[in-house]
């Protein structure tokens, strides 16, 4: 809304009055939505300061003003007003009052006095608009609520489902190693059961190791960088159909690791350049749901490769790699095309759509959401890495993950020979493996939107850890008891209680995912922590791809009790973390308490002290 600036000269004869005290009248006349100016008036009648009715139709505003005692004179206005629905805090420098003026022309008067003036630059008027309303209401003086949900909605659409979708060629490109065994790769490739396990181990050696390239986020412009990674890792995929030994696929399957590291564990990461927290476990969800949805497809898909392969002349492990790493060459131009590197530059936005997805991630708390994603010219924050590295936090939610993560990296590689193994063929083994996947994905989706809704992270967490840890320990205690145990029922016990087994280890790898960002304010906090989560985490499926060698088979009672122990761990872990989250909150509110109070005092404005708390004290909470 335009503003318009008003002086009145200091050596001009004020006009006579019956009092030493004045007002300004400030009216803003809404009879024409092209007339936006505002209109100041010097008036000598003593008024009460509020709000009253023009005879245009407008708003008027009387902002009082002292002058110093013993004096009749006016002090000189320089007024600089921007008038809308939002507050607005007027201060005159000077000794003039301060009011903080709502959309309804009420508030609360400051009567702090501040002598002695030299100059027109101490009666300057300051304004500051004041945002009023939960951040979740959505509305504010910028755009509506109808606007931030229609952004939300694109983002959702056009980047999450995208980047699920490249999620989902990363994945089965990772784990379709798993179908490929047994359509006869360890046959042609004379491969031992130690030599399929360092096979598996190579990718997650170089994953580890390159975890660091989460920050790469921040440096390199997103639609490059997601590109590059995408084309790397389908040509790696694909080249897997020419090897001809052990060593040929280890080299590949290291430099997949690398390929991959670039990509997944910060994609999380780079969607919160464009989400609040409160937003981010659902979108986070979306986007780790797609390694279910990848496992389900890749079985399914192998069962449709090697039936087809019996056919052409073409080893069906190799049809395998050939087709399931071609998309994503494919994808890899799709992605220089359609990745935004920031709210700002999203093509499938419009201008407008584009400053509100800038503006929504504003708030009264400048501290708890950034107000734009990082750019270039931005200078990098290492203090903040370096708190992030110093943060004991920081090292127990990676050691969740990696409780996690021994069961994320060994279920989708070896369940169809765990499945093989209770006596199912091989083509029968590769449909069976997909129906728990597909499980897995819809409740990941389920309790990440309820996680978002609550605002709350440790309940979900601990639930579903603990509801993966029985469901292993089940099928453990089946197999170790196997022989009290009917063939038939021990079958179906042990295949039901694969079910819960990867929905609960899904869905808390995604909670913990969220959670390990929820609680850092700087980007580059978010992004070392993903590093640490990553690089601590990670080292998990160096546990979880050796935990079912052949020698252990048709039970593998070993591997499903150690799969237990690790989600149990992770329970507790959660558990432990909330108590702390809880304390810090308890110590952030009492401080944040106190802070207003002595705020208030220092005004003398005891009885509005919570009302009047500035936005620096309005601190930091932790999602718990």
């Amino acid at each position: 809304m335009a503003a318009s600036t008003s002086h009145l000269d200091p050596h001009a004869t004020p006009t006579p009055q019956s009092d030493s005290s004045s007002f300004v009248e400030v009216m803003h006349s809404s009879s024409s939505a092209s007339d936006n100016s505002l209109n100041l008036r010097y008036t000598p009648d003593i008024s009460t300061s509020g709000s009253n009715e023009d005879s245009s139709g407008g708003r008027v505003v009387n902002i009082g003003s002292r002058p110093q005692p013993g004096s009749t004179e006016l002090p000189l206005l320089h007024t600089k007003l921007d008038v809308n629905d939002d507050d607005i805090e007027i201060t005159e420098s000077g000794g003039a009052d301060r009011r903080l003026l709502g959309a309804d022309g009420s508030g609360n008067d400051d009567y702090s006095y501040n002598e002695g003036y030299d100059s027109e630059q101490d009666f300057k008027h300051r304004h500051r608009r004041k945002r009023r309303g939960s951040a979740g209401a959505g509305a504010s003086a910028e755009y509506t609520a109808e606007e931030e949900k229609e952004v939300i909605r694109k983002l959702d659409r056009r980047l999450v489902l995208f980047l699920s979708l490249l999620y989902l060629l990363s994945f089965l490109d990772r784990s379709n190693i798993g179908n490929a065994k047994i359509a006869g790769l360890s046959d042609d490739l004379r491969l031992s059961s130690s030599q399929y396990e360092w096979l598996l181990t190579a990718f997650y050696i170089t994953y580890i190791t390159f975890e660091w390239m989460t920050l790469m986020y921040k440096l390199v412009p997103a639609h490059i960088y997601i590109s590059l990674c995408v084309y790397a890792w389908g040509v790696l995929a694909s080249c897997q159909a020419l090897t001809r030994n052990f060593g040929d696929m280890l080299v590949l399957r290291a430099l997949l690791g690398i390929s991959e590291a670039a990509f997944g564990p910060g994609a999380p990461f780079y969607l919160s350049f464009f989400y609040k927290r409160e937003e981010l476990a659902y979108r986070t969800a979306l986007f780790i749901s797609a390694a279910p949805l990848a496992t389900s497809f890749a079985s399914s898909l192998a069962w449709v490769i090697v039936t087809l392969s019996s056919s052409i002349p073409v080893a069906p492990w190799r049809s395998l790699f050939l087709i399931e790493g071609f998309p994503s060459l494919i994808a890899a131009v799709f992605a220089w095309i359609l990745i935004p590197d920031s709210p700002g530059k999203a093509r499938f936005l419009n201008p407008r759509q584009r400053k509100v997805a800038k503006l929504r991630l504003q708030s009264k708390n400048k501290i708890e959401h950034h107000t734009s994603a990082p750019s270039s010219s931005e200078r990098f924050n290492w203090k903040a890495v370096i708190e992030t590295l110093c943060d004991p936090m920081s090292y127990l939610v990676a050691l969740m993950f990696l409780g996690c993560n021994v069961a994320f990296s060994s279920m989708p590689v070896f369940l169809p020979t765990i499945i093989n193994n209770m006596g199912y063929s091989s083509i029968a083994s590769q449909a069976l493996s997909a129906p728990p996947f597909l499980i897995a994905f819809v409740v990941v989706l389920v309790t990440a939107s309820l996680s978002d809704r609550s605002r709350s992270r440790s309940p979900y967490l601990i639930f579903h850890a603990l509801l993966s840890a029985i469901a292993y320990l089940v099928i453990g205690l089946v197999g170790y008891f196997h022989s009290d145990i009917p063939a038939s029922l021990h079958t179906i016990i042990r295949y039901l209680c694969i079910y819960p087994a990867t929905a609960g280890f899904f869905s808390a790898i995604t909670i913990i995912i969220t959670w390990s960002m929820d609680n850092r304010v700087a980007h580059e906090g978010k992004g070392s922590s993903i590093a640490i989560l990553n690089i601590i985490g990670q080292c998990g499926p160096l546990i979880g791809t050796r935990l079912y060698p052949d020698s252990d088979g048709p039970w593998f009672v070993r591997g499903m009790l150690t799969c237990a122990v690790f989600m149990g761990v992770v329970a507790m872990l959660a558990l432990s973390l909330r108590i702390i989250l809880i304390r810090k909150n308890r110590r952030i509110v009492e401080k944040r308490n106190q802070m207003g109070i002595e705020l208030a005092e220092g005004e003398g404005l005891i009885d509005h002290g919570q009302q009047n708390v500035s936005p620096q004290t309005e601190m930091f909470t932790h999602i718990i």
